[in-house]
């Protein structure tokens, strides 16, 4: 492709509409989209961005590389969530679940992708009850028995909004990696989950791979 090569030293980038995810190293950092710089980094900076106001801040900056521009698009959807992209690229089979602000489920069969759906984020879900009562502002039970019917407030909101969801993904398949800010919650209902925080940058160093070859 001659669009980029691949270095050890190189800085992972993950830039989100509130926070910048950073790996380099295998050390990860993280910061508020405010109080970051891209113009402040000599090193090269492969990322991926929802984050339309920072993309014009790192547009002509010559070491920043992005990475949408070495997907295969044929293999997703143009509207399809470039992190999403990522967690996907990370494996050839399997279901990936990412608990981030929303919760995205997407499977991949032999390195193509197979499809997948959104849900609310568990934050998402808790302000959305309490938005409908104030007697339902309250927070999940991640002790809860999914099995069982609820017999207080904070087992019914739990049940009735993650069962169905944790029965959707077991049906997908195995094996299942959870990733995100609440894949260790969420992983309490999976016996078998492997959790791996740093997923999307598994994914996005294998498309570096994948570029330099070409």
């Amino acid at each position: 492709m001659g669009y980029l090569s691949y270095n050890s030293s190189m800085i992972l980038c993950d830039i989100g509409n509130t926070s910048v995810d950073l790996f380099s190293e295998g050390k990860r950092s993280k910061c508020r989209v405010e109080d970051f710089d891209p113009a402040t980094f000599v090193e090269d900076v492969y990322y991926v961005s929802v984050n339309l106001s920072m993309n014009e801040r790192i547009h002509g900056l010559a070491n920043w590389y992005d990475l949408r521009k070495l997907i295969d698009w044929d293999k997703y959807y143009p509207s399809m969530g470039v992190d999403r992209v990522m967690v996907c690229e990370a494996i050839e089979d399997g279901v990936v679940v990412d608990a981030g602000s929303a919760i995205t489920v997407d499977v991949m069969r032999n390195g193509i992708y197979d499809g997948g759906f959104i849900a609310l984020g568990l934050y998402s879900a808790h302000e959305a009850y309490g938005r409908l009562s104030s007697a339902l502002s309250m927070s999940f039970n991640f002790e809860v028995d999914l099995a069982k019917m609820a017999k207080n407030t904070p087992d019914a909101l739990t049940i009735g909004f993650l069962a169905p969801l944790i029965e959707k993904i077991e049906r997908l398949g195995k094996p299942l990696y959870i990733t995100g800010g609440d894949g260790q919650l969420l992983s309490r209902f999976f016996s078998e989950a492997i959790v791996d925080e740093d997923l999307i940058f598994t994914g996005m160093n294998k498309l570096i791979e994948k570029g330099s070859k070409c």
